[in-house]
């Protein structure tokens, strides 16, 4: 299958790096200097899991790319999602499926309203990755797992996710097929939203996180509470969400900061408004109390 990945930043270079390593068809939408940079010189992959790489990957801007893909992988930030509607509409076929790969929620609907007639998935990803220069990917720590599934009412074949699952999988990375996508978004939005926001707030790296403390205990009343939103809303924990979003920060390399909180402290475009005023204004619309997302709010407003 053709794959195409659309947004070559930390989550969508370290996919189309593992996936080039396993010699899958994989194509790059990527802009600017770090564009030019993939194609002068390889997709520069370090990697905790597969090591040191220069991987010649095609790319391309998203106005020059003319072909068609199998499976278009969306890992742009939040804010972008408008700006790649004519993209999906021209790289898709009748076959082709879409699955976004975002730290917001309700990505995979938004999309389809943007591009109608296009089969598009939903999905989430558990990884430490980021742009570390020009045309370079840093993955970090032995976390890479991506869930995607269907939303119910879309038509997809059970034969094609799992012919993704399985090219995933051969590529290194930790694929499974959601039986509730709504639900595994959701539980990555609360660990992403509490743990972007912890480290933003205190402007620390994940090991003040793992301490026991003020800031963990940050982390854990925002989980706290935006699983209480989630419990609102209907989705059905298969665990304590708390516990699962302590043992996945737990499992972070210590150093590793998240890409919100690293946005912010470059004084770039950030993907705030999704991370953590989307979920409290959710979280208000619900009549769900968020002390600790007010009070961590006000610095950010």
């Amino acid at each position: 299958m053709k794959y195409l990945i659309v947004g070559t930043g930390g989550v969508g270079g370290s996919i189309a790096g593992f996936l080039s390593l396993a010699g899958k068809d994989v194509t790059c939408i990527a802009r600017g200097e770090h564009l030019r940079a993939i194609r002068e010189h390889g997709l520069r992959l370090h990697s905790d899991l597969k090591g040191e790489h220069v991987l010649h990957i095609p790319a391309y801007t998203a106005e020059e790319y003319q072909e068609k893909a199998d499976v278009i992988l969306v890992c742009v930030k939040g804010y972008s999602i408008d700006s790649i509607a004519d993209l999906l509409q021209r790289a898709a076929t009748p076959h082709t499926i879409v699955i976004p790969i975002l730290n917001v929620y309700g990505t995979g609907p938004r999309i389809q309203r943007l591009a109608p007639g296009v089969t598009v998935l939903d999905g989430c990803i558990y990884i430490v990755g980021y742009v570390s220069g020009k045309g370079e990917i840093s993955q970090m720590g032995r976390v890479f797992r991506l869930l995607f599934g269907a939303h119910r009412g879309t038509d997809v074949s059970r034969e094609t996710m799992e012919a993704v699952r399985q090219d995933l999988t051969e590529s290194g990375i930790r694929a499974d097929i959601s039986d509730d996508i709504n639900r595994d978004t959701f539980v990555k939005w609360s660990f992403i939203s509490a743990m972007a926001v912890t480290g933003a707030y205190y402007d620390v790296p994940m090991g003040e996180v793992q301490k026991p403390g003020p800031v963990r205990d940050t982390f854990i009343g925002l989980s706290r509470e935006s699983t209480a939103l989630g419990e609102k809303l209907g989705i059905r924990f298969l665990e304590d969400n708390v516990a699962h979003n302590l043992r996945i920060i737990d499992a972070l390399d210590p150093h590793s900061t998240a890409s919100m909180q690293k946005d912010i402290a470059r004084g770039h475009q950030s993907e705030i408004q999704g991370q953590l005023f989307d979920l409290i204004a959710a979280a208000e619309a619900q009549g769900i109390d968020i002390p600790t997302y007010r009070m961590v709010a006000r610095k950010f407003q």
